[in-house]
C-alpha cells in the first residue's frame, strides 16, 4: 500500500477508496509511517496530530460506506504552516509565533474538512512565505526528493516535498511571486496558483495582501482540480473573494482539445538567462502540444524586465505593513525587556530571520515620507503596464507557456549568500501574480537528471480550462508519473 500512495494519484487512490479497495484510516497510516521513515532526510513537516487525523479518517471511512462519493472524501491532505487548522500551531516557519495555536479553520481547511478530506500534517515553509528555496525556515531547510543536497524551492517547500516524496497525494501552499509554481518545477509535481479571490484568504497568514492566493499541489491537474473544487466559492469574511466560472467541471476534470489551441511563447522568457538544457526541455515540451494540434504563437510581454523591481517593492511595502502585528503583544512569542519599546525591539530581534528583516527594511524604507513617489507609486503604475501586456497578449492567444525557472533546482547554500541572485530565481513567476492571472506548473520533463516544469498561464477567470489544458497534456506525456528513485 506504500508504493500506491507514494506512485499513484489523487485520481487512483479516491477511485480505490469508493470501490472499498482502500480505507481512509489505512492510508494516514501509511501517510504517518512515511513521513516518520523520510523526514530526517526531507524535513518536510513541522507538526502532526495523528490520533485527529485517524479520527477524521474513521469518519471519512464512514461516510464512504454509507455510498458518499465526494471528490475529496477520505484523502490525506498536507497544510502549508501558514493555515489556520483548529487546535494545531501555525508556525509560518518563525520563532516569533512559537506558541501560537490556531483557535479557527481557515476557509479552505474548513471546505476541505467538510468534504472529508483528511489533514495529516503541517507543512516547513520560508519564514512567513519569504523565500525561493525553502531555506529560511526556523526550523531548517527542506530538501529536494530527487537529490537531498538541492532545495526543493520555497516558500511552499514543505507542501510539494510532501506530494513528490509520497506523504499525501494532495497539500495546500501560497504563492505570492512563485510559491508554489517554482517548488513545482523543481520537485516534478503540479501546482496551480488560481485567479486572484478565487480561493479564500481568510485563516491564511497574509505575507503580501494584493499578491498572496492559496496554491492546490498534486501530482496531476485533474488531482489539483479535485480538491480545488470543494473550495471553490465566494467567502463573506474575505472581501477580495470571487466566484470561479464553470467551477461544476472540476470535480470529474474532463482534458480540453488541443486542436486549434493558441499557445503564446513570450520572446522574453526565452533569451538570454534561461539554461540551454532547460530550454531544451521545454521545445520538447511544446512539440507535445503541437502534435495535438496546437499552435505556437511568438508573443511579446515587453515589460517583464521591470517584473522583478516591479514585485519586490509592492511585495516588501505590504510586508512591512503585515508583519507590523508580530510584536509579542498580542500573541506569539515575548522576549521580556525593561519597557514595551525594548520588548517589542527584542521579540522582532530574536523572532524574525534575516529575510523577513530585509524585507521588513526594504518595505518601510520604500513607503517613507520621500520615497513613496518614487519607489511604491511607480512600482503600482508598472503593475499597470506589465498587466495591460498580459491583456495585449490574449487578444492573440488562448494561453502562455512559459518555463518555470531558469534553471533546474541549485544546491542548498548556493544563493543564500546572495539574495538578488536568490530572487532572480522568480524571474519567469512574479508577473503573473502582478496581473492577478491562473497560471501553474506541471512537470514538462527532465535535464540532468532533475525535474523542469513548465508553466501555463491563463486570462483572468479561465482557471478551469487552464486545468483541462494541462490535463490534456498529461494524457498524451508521462512526466507526471515519474517519482524520485529514492522515495518509492
Amino acid at each position: 500500500m506504500a508504493a500506491t500512495l507514494g506512485t499513484g494519484s489523487l485520481e487512483n487512490i479516491r477511485e480505490g477508496l469508493r470501490a472499498g479497495d482502500l480505507s481512509s484510516e489505512s492510508l494516514v497510516r501509511v501517510c504517518l509511517d512515511t513521513i516518520q521513515h523520510q523526514e530526517p532526510s526531507l524535513n518536510a513537516i513541522t507538526f502532526t496530530d495523528p490520533e485527529r487525523s485517524l479520527g477524521l479518517a474513521k469518519a471519512a471511512d464512514l461516510r464512504l460506506r454509507q455510498g458518499e462519493r465526494g471528490a475529496m472524501l477520505g484523502i490525506p491532505v498536507v497544510l502549508k504552516d501558514n493555515f489556520h487548522w483548529a487546535g494545531l500551531p501555525v508556525s509560518n516557519g518563525s520563532r516569533i509565533a512559537k506558541g501560537y495555536i490556531a483557535p479557527y479553520d481557515a476557509t479552505v481547511v474548513r471546505r476541505l474538512l467538510e468534504a472529508g478530506a483528511v489533514p495529516i500534517a503541517k507543512a516547513n515553509m520560508d519564514e512567513f512565505a519569504m523565500g525561493s528555496s525553502g531555506e529560511y525556515s526556523a526550523f531548517g531547510p527542506s530538501r529536494n526528493p530527487w537529490d537531498a543536497s538541492r532545495v526543493p524551492g520555497g516558500s511552499s517547500s514543505g507542501s510539494i516535498v510532501s506530494v513528490a516524496a509520497g506523504y499525501a497525494p494532495f497539500a495546500l501552499g501560497t504563492d505570492t511571486g512563485g510559491s508554489v509554481r517554482l517548488p513545482a518545477g523543481f520537485c516534478s509535481v503540479t501546482a496551480l496558483r488560481p485567479t486572484y479571490g478565487v480561493l479564500s484568504r481568510y485563516g491564511v497568514t497574509a505575507m503580501a495582501s494584493s499578491l498572496d492566493q492559496v496554491g492546490p499541489v498534486a501530482r496531476t491537474a485533474s488531482g489539483v482540480a479535485a480538491g480545488f473544487s470543494v473550495m471553490t466559492g465566494r467567502d463573506l469574511l474575505d472581501s477580495t473573494s470571487v466566484e470561479l466560472p464553470g467551477s461544476s467541471r472540476l470535480a470529474e476534470l474532463k482534458p480540453a482539445s488541443l486542436r486549434g489551441l493558441r499557445v503564446g511563447l513570450p520572446k522574453e522568457y526565452f533569451g538570454a538567462g534561461l539554461d540551454p538544457a532547460v530550454r531544451i526541455v521545454i521545445e520538447n515540451a511544446l512539440r507535445a502540444f503541437e502534435r495535438d494540434g496546437a499552435s505556437m504563437i511568438e508573443v511579446s510581454l515587453p515589460h517583464t524586465s521591470y517584473a522583478i523591481d516591479t514585485y519586490y517593492l509592492i511585495c516588501t511595502s505590504e510586508v512591512s505593513s503585515n508583519m507590523s502585528r508580530f510584536d509579542g503583544v498580542r500573541y506569539g512569542a515575548r522576549i521580556p525587556a525593561d519597557d514595551l519599546a525594548g520588548m517589542i525591539s527584542e521579540t522582532r530581534e530574536q523572532g524574525f530571520g534575516p529575510e523577513v528583516k530585509r524585507r521588513i527594511l526594504l518595505g518601510a524604507f520604500c513607503l517613507s515620507k520621500g520615497y513613496y513617489d518614487a519607489f511604491y507609486l511607480k512600482a503600482l503604475k508598472a503593475r499597470t503596464l506589465i498587466t495591460k501586456d498580459f491583456t495585449d497578449a490574449f487578444e492573440k492567444v488562448d494561453i502562455i507557456a512559459t518555463p518555470v525557472s531558469p534553471g533546474v533546482a541549485f544546491s542548498i547554500g548556493d544563493k543564500t549568500v546572495d539574495p538578488m541572485a536568490m530572487y532572480l530565481a522568480d524571474a519567469y513567476t512574479v508577473t503573473t501574480p502582478l496581473a492577478a492571472l491562473p497560471c501553474l506548473s506541471m512537470p514538462g520533463g527532465f535535464a540532468n537528471g532533475l525535474p523542469v516544469g513548465i508553466q501555463l498561464i491563463g486570462s483572468s477567470l479561465s482557471d478551469v480550462h487552464l486545468l483541462e489544458t494541462a490535463h490534456a497534456f498529461q494524457q498524451i506525456t508521462d512526466h507526471h508519473h515519474q517519482t524520485p528513485p529514492n522515495w518509492n
